[in-house]
């Protein structure tokens, strides 16, 4: 009787077995609906990219740095900073009517200078019409830093992997459908991960934008591991010989497998990262090269996805070493802002406006491991300049820091020190979205983010002089702690102003300070008697900001439209700071009526956020 159960037992399994779908084919044709999905979304976003590249000069722009040969001073550039203070009496006069509500300094727009407009570039909104209100919507803020549009990917992605588990198994009773969960998400994982990301090449997104996704199919993994093997964990201890099935080359493989995805989560903590950067690299390193050779040995099948993933890896770390310079750096204190002004002559080209570098400065003085830590800064110099690629490096942890204290260490015989550096880059950016296209932009930054607004409004001023550029107005809010922040980068700030005046586009500038002045205020009272560049107390309210560039951009469409058939094409709004500016601008932002919306040509919010 016992004998005839058993061979029922075993006729049922085997016909079960025979009947099961097959695990690597459930896994194929997952990756293969994602894969489906991904080039809709590319197919959605074409229209863009061809926006983007229909000037012969941005196929060669935001690739790779490089160094040409500078003539004259370029609109948009300041002369070189100098060590000293600028004297508040030196600044140029660029007082006006005294309308302190109008954005034009010294001229009115009739007054500028008007271009025509056969070399502007086309606009092409982020989505059609109809969708505007599910994409508002979508922009809302669950968490800070989160919106809905990274839950609906999220739970996209989960929701096809959910299936993928219980199609036809139980993975709580059979662990083989969920390591192949796994070794299959990997290939995203390290495309997700990489610098060089082809994916964000082909969304027109940066690789900081993708960040979320890449940590989250990577707990995807690392729940899939854990999983699959306490699963045959639990079989072993069954049939009490754990010890032994564990000691088989492939099974100790697999368990090195587990050691390396569950270093990988443990020292990718935000207490990792925020700690010791220099562990959180090299286990990241270490642990992604281990996996893939562990995972060769573990099982046959993987070999494929693994493949994969090395081909990945590997064409980043060559593009890489590609796109890394090595050059002669100059660093300067600026003791206001906190922080350290690196800059490189010999690379003066190669980027587009609001992308960043990695940067390795090369120096004892930055302590025993310091030389070989490699952070993200974005660049605030505008291309083909006198200065070369400029860097402000704000002094928030232990590197930054060390460059602050080496920067204030001046050699016996030269006013700045100078020291060797690698960069790596360029990268990030606005994507294939053209500031030059909207009608109007406005930039709130915080801090250390003002170099993502100078380096682009510098581009703006460019471009509008070569009659490449739709703006009219922009808007620049600057928040600050202290109103002193506002002294070293005063040159640069007046400059933008003066040579926007020989351009179609009119530029204003606001700093807020948050915190109470200690001592005596750093300008004199009578200093910001003239519109395009104040100074004020307290937090920026942007709402009745955005309202009023609303209002002149809609008003000069209307007025110039008779004559030249000119329509707004869009507001822009880029911030650059912490979490929560970003998440305040959004909200902002998202009160706007939506006939203000329509009115404009459409707002479209652009976010640089610090800690990514």
């Amino acid at each position: 009787m016992f004998r005839t159960n058993l061979q029922t037992d075993r006729v049922s399994s085997s016909q079960r077995s025979s009947s099961k779908v097959d695990d690597a084919t459930v896994v194929g044709y997952t990756n293969i609906m994602i894969l489906i999905i991904f080039f809709f979304v590319v197919l959605v976003r074409l229209p863009r990219s061809f926006a983007r590249f229909h000037h012969r000069s941005e196929w060669r722009s935001g690739h790779f740095l490089r160094y040409v040969s500078v003539s004259k001073k370029a609109i948009g550039e300041p002369a070189p900073m100098e060590s000293d203070s600028l004297s508040w009496c030196d600044i140029v006069d660029l007082s006006t009517d005294g309308d302190s509500e109008t954005l034009v300094p010294e001229k009115s727009l009739s007054q500028r200078l008007s271009f025509p407009d056969s070399s502007v570039p086309p606009h092409v909104p982020s989505c059609a019409p109809g969708f505007s209100r599910v994409l508002k919507l979508m922009h809302k803020r669950l968490v800070p830093g989160v919106s809905y549009i990274h839950l609906a990917v999220m739970a996209i992605w989960l929701g096809i992997l959910c299936f993928s588990a219980f199609y036809q198994a139980n993975p709580f009773t059979d662990p083989h459908r969920l390591g192949w969960i796994a070794v299959s998400q990997l290939p995203f994982v390290y495309a997700l991960g990489t610098k060089n990301n082809i994916l964000g090449f082909l969304l027109g997104i940066g690789y900081e934008k993708l960040n979320f996704l890449h940590r989250f199919i990577g707990r995807i993994v690392l729940i899939s591991v854990n999983t699959h093997a306490l699963g045959f964990f639990y079989k072993w201890l069954l049939v009490e010989d754990f010890r032994g099935n564990i000691a088989k080359p492939k099974n100790t493989a697999g368990l090195i497998s587990l050691i390396c995805i569950d270093c990988l989560f443990f020292f990718s903590t935000a207490f990792w990262r925020r700690k010791s950067y220099t562990v959180f690299i090299a286990t990241h390193i270490l642990s992604l090269t281990v996996l893939l050779f562990a995972l060769l040995f573990h099982y046959d099948g993987a070999r494929p996805w693994i493949y994969v993933c090395a081909v990945i890896y590997l064409i980043d770390l060559v593009l890489r070493a590609a796109k890394t310079r090595y050059a002669a750096a100059t660093i300067r204190p600026l003791d206001e802002l906190g922080l350290t002004r690196v800059e490189i002559p010999k690379i003066n080209s190669g980027w587009r406006a609001g992308q960043h570098v990695r940067l390795r400065v090369i120096s004892s003085g930055m302590g025993l491991i310091g030389w070989t830590e490699i952070h993200p800064f974005t660049i605030s110099s505008v291309v083909n300049g006198q200065e070369g690629l400029v860097l402000h490096c704000k002094k928030v942890g232990k590197w930054t820091k060390s460059l602050f204290d080496m920067a204030k260490t001046s050699g016996l015989d030269e006013e700045d020190r100078k020291v060797t550096v690698l960069v790596e880059g360029p990268y990030g950016g606005l994507g294939n979205r053209i500031i030059a296209s909207f009608s109007a932009a406005v930039f709130v930054v915080g801090g250390s983010g003002i170099a993502f607004a100078t380096s682009t409004v510098q581009d703006l001023i460019r471009k509008s002089l070569k009659k490449q550029s739709r703006v009219k107005f922009v808007e620049l809010i600057w928040v600050v702690q202290d109103p002193s922040s506002l002294v070293p980068m005063l040159p640069l700030l007046t400059a933008m102003i003066q040579d926007s005046i020989l351009t179609s586009m009119a530029v204003r500038i606001t700093v807020y300070y948050t915190r109470a002045t200690i001592g005596k205020f750093p300008f004199p009272d009578d200093f910001f008697r003239f519109p395009s560049l104040a100074i004020s107390p307290g937090r920026p309210r942007m709402q009745p900001i955005l309202e009023r560039v609303i209002d002149h951009t809609v008003e000069e469409a209307i007025s110039k439209k008779v004559s030249e058939l000119e329509d707004t094409t869009g507001l822009f709004v880029g911030v650059c700071g912490p979490v929560s500016l970003a998440d305040s601008v959004f909200a902002d932002v998202d009160r706007l009526d939506s006939p203000r919306r329509v009115e404009v040509g459409g707002i479209e919010v652009h976010e640089e956020t610090f800690g990514w």
